[in-house]
């Protein structure tokens, strides 16, 4: 073999020795990826099933979507009458908010502070403050004042009074004395409950509505006393009672009022259908009435107002229930009502919209409201004359027969009440809505869907007097917790305290 075959053969061997080292690696390569392959191609079935069900959940939804486009194209079906209409959105989007430029409206800064408390920064070994988290020493330090409201924990506060008790030989009768925090004695196996806590109770119950139960788990979860629902009941009974005489006087006030408003609605009592009346002024000294009664006829309304009322030139401002009608009095008869009752019978009978009685009573109502709100601009000559014309308005709109059933029927109404419609306009001091009533009676209706009304004929009495002195005292703009503390502070000592009706 020659130099050139010898060359030859040994690039051949390097080749193959390299060629073998190669296989050799990849023979090791295959043993890895296999498994690695054998997982991918399993991956890519799963792939191709979930894309096969997507494609067939695509198409049941694709389906769905034009059933219900074919729907929505389809004419609605009309509203049931249970369900309200939905309460179409404003144009003008308004953000919540005062305007720019105007002052922000804050929480009032506290009259005082009780407590002054030091907060020091962390010092480091200089005696300089520092940062809590580093330890360097803080450059441009400045002190500032942060002021915070906080509640103080309630706890129960149980006072023993040692009193001292006799026979009065000269009045004939048993006295004791008595603390001026301190309730009626009473002799009872536990403590009884004091000035702060039946004023805390009574409020819960009336202004804030809560169920007794919720009551009594408050009273035991944040102070920690202890009282059952069926005691609340008796110590609201009883407050009541004490608070009798101020009910009384509130009658009395409203009786002389000079214009009243008077509503009424339905009020259950002991599973018995019964009803609330409210009555209600609206002048400078503001006072409310609530009332109990199982009967919504006249003689209600006569006890509560007296036979003698408007015989002093006294306004009843009410809606159209003809129990109202019993009084001599000048009345005016709620227009929104009126109103209420157009809209109500359009919306049964939309074909009556363009009817020519509708259109004209609801633009006459509107010009009777806006002319009493302009009576301040005009001169008393150009009043007196609008008003005028208006009151032709409504006597040739109530003398014309309309031949509908319901024109007809609203027709006679302004026919039957056409002198009770206009009474606001001459007298400056009535409204010519019943809205003092209908927001004199809302919270009773609130308290009426939390409680389902009263489980007896006392329970209700107790609210009706609870809730008008409470009423009252906040449309006087009164601390109702410090009124009905007052209240019952003057009544365990014996005065003669009228806080809510001295019109002096």
């Amino acid at each position: 073999m020659d130099a050139a075959e010898l060359k030859a053969y040994e690039r051949f061997k390097d080749e193959a020795q390299t060629l073998r080292l190669h296989c050799r690696d990849l023979e090791q390569e295959l043993r890895v990826c296999g498994p690695e392959l054998y997982r991918a191609h399993q991956h890519i079935d799963r792939l191709k099933q979930d894309l096969r069900r997507y494609r067939d959940e695509n198409k049941l939804l694709k389906q769905k979507l034009a059933d219900l486009t074919a729907r929505l194209k389809q004419k609605p079906k009309p509203t049931p009458a249970f369900v309200k209409a939905n309460v179409p959105q404003s144009k003008r989007s308004r953000t919540p908010g005062r305007k720019k430029g105007h002052a922000a409206a804050l929480r009032p800064m506290p009259e005082k502070i009780d407590v002054h408390e030091q907060v020091a920064a962390p010092i480091d070994n200089f005696g300089h403050p520092c940062c809590p988290d580093c330890r360097s020493r803080l450059s441009d330090v400045q002190h500032h004042e942060r002021i915070v409201e906080d509640i103080i924990p309630q706890q129960v506060l149980v006072t023993c009074y040692h009193t001292t008790s006799g026979f009065c030989p000269h009045c004939r009768k048993s006295v004791e004395s008595r603390a001026q925090n301190q309730p009626p004695a009473a002799d009872l196996p536990h403590a009884q409950l004091g000035l702060n806590a039946l004023s805390y109770a009574m409020m819960m119950r009336v202004c804030y509505r809560l169920p007794l139960r919720q009551i009594s788990s408050l009273f035991l979860q944040l102070p920690g006393l202890k009282i059952s629902p069926a005691a609340l009941v008796k110590q609201i009974q009883r407050v009541a009672k004490w608070l009798e005489k101020q009910y009384q006087g509130l009658k009395l006030v409203i009786r002389a009022a000079g214009v009243v408003h008077a509503d009424e609605t339905g009020w259950r009592t002991n599973g018995k259908n019964g009803y609330l009346w409210t009555l209600t002024t609206a002048d400078s000294k503001p006072c409310t009435l609530y009332h109990v009664d199982r009967s919504r006829g006249a003689k209600v309304i006569v006890e509560l107002l007296g036979k003698a009322f408007g015989h002093d030139g006294q306004t009843l401002v009410s809606d159209f229930y003809s129990v109202y009608d019993c009084f001599d009095a000048a009345q005016q008869k709620c227009l929104t009502h009126l109103l209420r009752e157009l809209r109500d019978t359009l919306a049964r009978r939309p074909e009556l919209a363009e009817h020519e009685f509708f259109k004209r009573c609801k633009k006459l109502i509107q010009d009777m409201l806006g002319l009493k709100k302009r009576r301040t601009k005009l001169k008393v000559a150009q009043y007196h004359h609008q008003v005028q014309l208006v009151e032709k308005r409504l006597e040739a709109l109530s003398r014309r027969q309309w031949d509908d059933a319901d024109a007809d029927r609203l027709s006679g109404r302004l026919s039957k009440y056409r002198t009770r419609l206009t009474t606001f306009l001459h007298k400056k001091e009535v409204d010519g809505t019943n809205n003092a009533a209908e927001r004199a009676i809302r919270p009773a209706v609130v308290m009426r869907k939390i409680t389902g009304g009263s489980r007896s004929e006392a329970g209700a009495k107790a609210w009706a007097i609870l809730a008008s002195v409470m009423r009252t005292a906040q449309q006087q703009g009164k601390n109702v917790l410090e009124t009905i503390k007052t209240l019952l502070q003057a009544e365990w000592a014996g005065k003669d305290i009228m806080l809510l009706t001295d019109t002096s």
